[in-house]
């Protein structure tokens, strides 16, 4: 069960919303992790700052996981994550933040996995 939580500085339309979740949900199995069980959030407009500048463009995003993925994964994730941002949304990758998170309970349906 992964989720990818993305705060994104710029107006996200419906279409490229369309589009992220796609293309993240082809990504995900970087993590050896279903697209069927991806849940994915988009928050745009978000005031993000970096060094105590806000940033114009710029994406923090959390990428949380049940169970763990090893750091070659991530880092390949990293870099897909990046390159999407920045064609789908116009945000360099030296402004898309990715953070991390394994999970060992996760509950669904009225039980943990």
């Amino acid at each position: 069960m992964p989720f990818i939580d993305s705060k994104i500085t710029v107006n996200v339309t419906p279409e490229k919303r369309e589009v992220l979740k796609a293309e993240l949900g082809k990504t995900v199995s970087i993590l050896n992790k279903p697209e069927s069980f991806l849940m994915v959030g988009f928050e745009d407009n978000y005031d993000l700052y970096m060094g105590g500048k806000k940033l114009d463009k710029g994406a923090y995003v959390a990428v949380s996981l049940f169970g763990n993925a090893s750091s070659s994964a991530y880092e390949k994730m990293t870099a897909e994550i990046c390159k999407l941002y920045e064609k789908e949304l116009g945000i360099p990758g030296n402004a898309v933040y990715v953070t991390y998170h394994g999970v060992n309970d996760w509950g669904w349906n009225g039980r943990n996995f």
